[in-house]
């Protein structure tokens, strides 16, 4: 894994990619650098004018890529059904449930779901069990679940999924982070028990330079937090092309295993892709399972896997 860039990837023609909130950072780069591989691309964006415009990126990048737009909003299950309804493969081989939020003041999806957690969890949760028949159909399919290292900041309340007991950004953030470490454990041990040809892998970026940091200031007018937002990127942060380079290891490097989590090698901050710490109740069986079962619950999404093998 040491050193491992971009050039390490290995071919992906004939491989079908679904990468979420492509339109932007680490979602544009991971689709570029799947279509510079030779996979067949789809950027599912919140925003079809943002993902056109960031498709022709793509293609500026990668002429004869093969890349496609879709719409896809992870805050509303309607979205995400009629998504994975649309979508014309037969096979899907890689999904990369990349698309979130971050310390967003108090709100609700579409379906009444607290916005980090019906985003970033929720939604993903729904589109990966919709997609699954398409994953399964794959025969070495992969799904790669974006967390953070801020996941450590806290644990998931199953009493209280909507953080109703009082809202704080940065503990709602780090909830749906681990939230997305749970499910990735859930799936991988679920895949492993029923013989599912599937590798459930998370992967983080370290502090990437992207606007995810600057959404929520600005989304309340905060300008000085905007700012200082914006200033880290550029003194601090490293590049959404470095950050992403964790994600592509986990979307495609033949050496990932079930559960793996992969992030930055320096500090969890920077650097080449490589193995990356988690809290401990991210691999807590009765906790993701739980997790699980309420998520099918709040989503009406339930996982069709196959019967194991006697």
């Amino acid at each position: 894994m040491s050193g491992w860039t971009v050039h390490d990837i290995p071919d992906q023609s004939g491989r079908v990619a679904v990468v979420t909130g492509a339109n932007s950072g680490l979602g544009l780069v991971t689709a570029t650098e799947l279509a510079r591989a030779g996979a067949r691309v789809v950027l599912a964006c919140r925003s079809e004018t943002r993902g056109r415009a960031a498709l022709n990126r793509l293609r500026d990048e990668v002429p004869d890529a093969e890349a496609e737009v879709r719409p896809l909003n992870l805050g509303d299950l309607g979205s995400v059904r009629e998504f994975a309804r649309a979508l014309p493969y037969g096979r899907v081989d890689l999904l990369v449930n990349n698309a979130g939020v971050m310390a967003l003041p108090h709100g609700t999806t579409a379906d009444g779901f607290e916005t980090q957690f019906g985003v970033n969890h929720l939604g993903h949760f729904a589109l990966t069990g919709l997609l699954l028949p398409a994953l399964l159909a794959a025969p070495e399919a992969r799904v790669v679940t974006v967390s953070s290292m801020m996941h450590a900041l806290a644990n998931v309340d199953l009493r209280d999924l909507d953080s109703g007991r009082g809202y704080r950004r940065w503990v709602a953030y780090a909830r749906s982070k681990s939230a997305n470490l749970m499910f990735t454990h859930e799936l991988a041990r679920r895949a492993a028990a029923h013989g599912a040809g599937l590798t459930a892998a998370a992967a983080h970026p370290g502090y990437a330079a992207t606007n995810l940091q600057t959404a929520g200031p600005r989304a309340e007018g905060r300008r000085a937090a905007e700012r200082l937002m914006r200033l880290g990127n550029r003194i601090v942060a490293q590049s959404a092309e470095a950050g992403a380079l964790p994600l592509l290891y986990a979307a495609t490097a033949p050496a990932v295993r079930p559960d793996a989590f992969v992030g930055p090698s320096f500090a969890m901050w920077r650097g080449a892709p490589a193995p990356s710490w988690r809290a401990p109740w991210t691999l807590d069986d009765t906790m993701t399972e739980r997790l699980w079962a309420a998520s099918e619950d709040l989503t009406g999404v339930r996982y069709a896997l196959p019967k194991a093998a006697s």
